[in-house]
């Protein structure tokens, strides 16, 4: 697995960066996982685009609703080989429990609406795309970003849920202690050396 530490990139810039290691993943048959997080905006998956929001929004062609993203918001994009999408989900959601788990709050998965809440509070957010056998996009894991911000509209457009993040729920781990987390969990779950 090689490891892309961008920093704090627009969604626009990542999404380009994002697609010429696409194209260099179907070549080096290498497992990508891009570390970064986005200058405040809300992305809408195909599933939404046609529907008015009443702000900017940018067109992003993972599935799903709407997202908010925002500095403090790890996100984690999965270029993977992924010759069996549903075995390479079932992979990322099973990394992401294990985090969940060492922090000792009751947070779960939901396969309906593909997230990890606590009650009705959505902390992180699973949205992929699949192409040429390898996975895009990825995960959004809110570590500490602006909640007043984030609660311009309902996580994924889902009613009656609302953001929260790991520092809200009185987690305070570090988004670099995150990572560090998050990048073990990976490697366990897909078997993977660094």
């Amino acid at each position: 697995m090689i490891l892309h530490r961008w920093g704090v990139l627009p969604y626009e810039e990542a999404r380009e960066k994002m697609a010429q290691l696409h194209r260099q993943a179907q070549h080096d048959g290498q497992n990508h996982l891009i570390l970064t997080q986005h200058t405040p905006c809300f992305t809408v998956g195909r599933d939404a685009w046609e529907r008015e929001w009443g702000f900017d929004v940018i067109k992003s062609d993972r599935g799903g609703s709407i997202t908010c993203h925002a500095p403090g918001q790890n996100i984690y994009y999965f270029l993977f080989q992924a010759p069996s999408p549903p075995r390479f989900f079932k992979r990322v959601v099973t990394a992401f429990s294990r985090f969940f788990d060492t922090t000792r709050k009751a947070i779960h998965y939901e396969k309906q609406n593909p997230g990890f809440y606590i009650q009705n509070r959505k902390i992180c957010s699973l949205g992929f795309r699949y192409q040429k056998g390898i996975s895009l996009h990825g995960v959004a894991l809110n570590v500490n970003p602006d909640l007043d911000f984030c609660s311009r509209v309902n996580p994924c457009d889902l009613q009656g849920i609302v953001p929260t993040s790991l520092h809200a729920e009185s987690i305070p781990l570090s988004c670099e202690a995150v990572d560090a987390m998050v990048i073990e969990a990976i490697r366990e779950s897909f078997d993977e050396p660094l």
